[in-house]
């Protein structure tokens, strides 16, 4: 049978205008990896957005996966920004293989 070993997966809903704050935070943390996904929209309490490349708000999920350690030092280190500019940050347990890459 596979080992496995438990990590945080994170994702990060951010504007592309703002993604290399984020992803920066994420390398000066340690966390060594991560992948941006675009969104073309969604729904909030504020209602509906759309992408909208023109006005510079469109935006992104940032995905990584990281240590408890590295996931609780990557909150703190977004926690002012993430109410200045709306980014909503979650992040639940996931398994993965080779956990030492993580």
């Amino acid at each position: 049978m596979i080992e496995t070993v438990v990590r945080k997966r994170i994702e990060i809903l951010t504007d592309t205008a703002l993604l290399g704050r984020v992803t920066d935070a994420v390398d000066k943390v340690g966390i060594t990896g991560w992948t941006v996904v675009p969104v073309s929209s969604g729904k909030g309490r504020d209602g509906r957005w759309r992408e909208e490349r023109v006005m510079g708000t469109d935006k992104v999920f940032v995905l990584t996966i990281a240590s408890q350690d590295k996931a609780q030092a990557l909150a703190e280190e977004l926690a002012p920004v993430l109410t200045k500019y709306g980014f909503i940050l979650s992040m639940w347990d996931v398994e993965v293989i080779r956990g030492e890459r993580f």
